[in-house]
């Protein structure tokens, strides 16, 4: 029996040594090392938008577009061989609502980014979460706080456009055409309120003159109390700024009340989906600013390239101008992770300062002090008649080409220069 016992033990002895051998000749070959990094978990991108609510149609177009962009890196092979996926949750267009899913996204999912929000108070609360736990959040929304010191972090980056630069683009275009005396009607929260500081630093260089800024809730139905006071002061210009179905209403009912007779409208920002939904007449004539129009498809290759990935994927739809924010967001973070070849943080923020890159609308970077993207601005008019197909609404009438001297300045942000 002892000798059996011993001879047991021997060739269990050999068996591990034979066993141990071959497992170091498979770590160390490449197939092992691919196999194992295939293995490894995807990577997680959360995506907070409001999909219910006065936001919704954007919202539903973010999360569409950003699926593009999750496809593209899947297919291009990903962050060696690891997959990304994408991880939406509806953030009802509520702050607190937005912090309770984010914080579910890290704690619970553990994604590796965060990318979403349709409000500049939501992406502040979701900044605040991402920040406090360290992870990269690219918000596209627009915003000026978010890139002030105070709200700003590392870990923070802006897609988006942000007020001071679209209605200061907008109103550097509309200003020396149509006059100097403006009236504002002004959806009364962040949003709103950075917009008409953006449209009143601009009109400095011009001596523009604010008659009045009224300022509404979200989600104001009835605006005709409102457009008699406007009409009696005679402005030159109404700068109609809100969002989404307040944007469909507002310009409606204005055009229904006649005001388009005697003042010029504008708008910081043209919304595709609003103006879809609320159809030519109301918007007819009006001039306003977008960070993305498909139909500069016909000058950019990239914009071309996006617009046909994104009729394939969804049904031979176009991509809409929020809706583009969402791929450029999602993109951008997956393009620094594969530069940097890693999802470490620190890794990808580098990575991500250094990209230099024109994925659907021509060039653009983040800029160093606040991460806020440079890129140009159109110049939209709405069309009466589309002319290729019920997509065709507005013709681009003027872009402001990407220049860090139209944002805010890093120090007036709070930044050390």
């Amino acid at each position: 029996m002892a000798k059996q016992t011993i001879r047991s033990n021997s060739i269990s002895r050999r068996r591990l040594l034979t066993t141990a051998s071959a497992g170091v000749v498979l770590a160390a070959s490449p197939f092992r090392i691919n196999l194992l990094q295939a293995q490894e978990a995807t990577i997680k991108v959360g995506f907070p938008v409001p999909l219910t609510g006065p936001y919704g149609a954007e919202a539903q177009d973010q999360v569409r577009a950003a699926e593009v962009a999750i496809a593209e890196f899947n297919e291009g092979g990903g962050l060696n061989g690891r997959k990304a996926e994408l991880l939406v949750r509806d953030d009802k267009l509520n702050p607190g609502e937005a912090a309770t899913r984010t914080l579910e996204l890290i704690e619970k999912d553990k994604v590796n980014f965060i990318v979403g929000s349709l409000s500049a108070a939501v992406q502040l609360a979701v900044n605040n979460i991402t920040k406090e736990r360290q992870i990269i959040f690219n918000s596209i929304s627009q915003s000026d706080i978010i890139n002030e010191v105070s709200d700003f972090s590392k870990y923070t980056f802006h897609e988006a456009l942000n007020p001071h630069l679209t209605a200061g683009a907008v109103g550097r275009y509309a200003f020396p055409k149509f006059g100097k005396k403006v009236a504002f009607l002004t959806a009364d929260y962040a949003y709103g309120h950075e917009m008409v500081r953006g449209f009143q630093e601009a009109g400095k260089a011009f001596g523009v003159e604010t008659l009045v800024d009224i300022r509404h809730p979200l989600g104001t139905a009835d605006f005709s109390p409102l457009l008699p006071r406007i009409q009696a002061l005679k402005p030159d210009i109404l700068c109609i700024i809100n969002f989404g179905r307040d944007q469909q209403i507002a310009l409606k009912q204005a055009t229904d009340f006649g005001l388009k007779k005697s003042m010029k409208i504008i708008a910081p920002i043209l919304l595709y989906t609003a103006r879809v939904a609320a159809g030519p007449q109301a918007f007819a004539e009006v001039i306003g600013g977008t960070s993305y129009y498909w139909g500069i498809e016909d000058k950019i290759p990239s914009a071309k390239a996006f617009n046909d990935r994104f009729r394939k994927m969804h049904a031979g739809k176009v991509p809409s101008d929020y809706g583009a924010l969402g791929y450029g967001g999602v993109k951008t973070l997956l393009m620094g992770a594969k530069a940097a070849g890693s999802v470490e943080p620190d890794k990808v923020i580098v990575a991500v300062e250094a990209l230099k890159f024109d994925y659907y609308k021509g060039p653009e970077y983040y800029r160093k002090c606040d991460h806020q993207a440079v890129q140009s601005v159109f110049i939209i008019e709405s069309k009466a008649t589309p002319q290729k197909g019920d997509a065709d609404l507005y013709d681009v009438i003027a872009t402001e080409e990407p220049n860090e001297k139209n944002l805010r300045t890093c120090e007036a942000l709070g930044h050390k220069s």
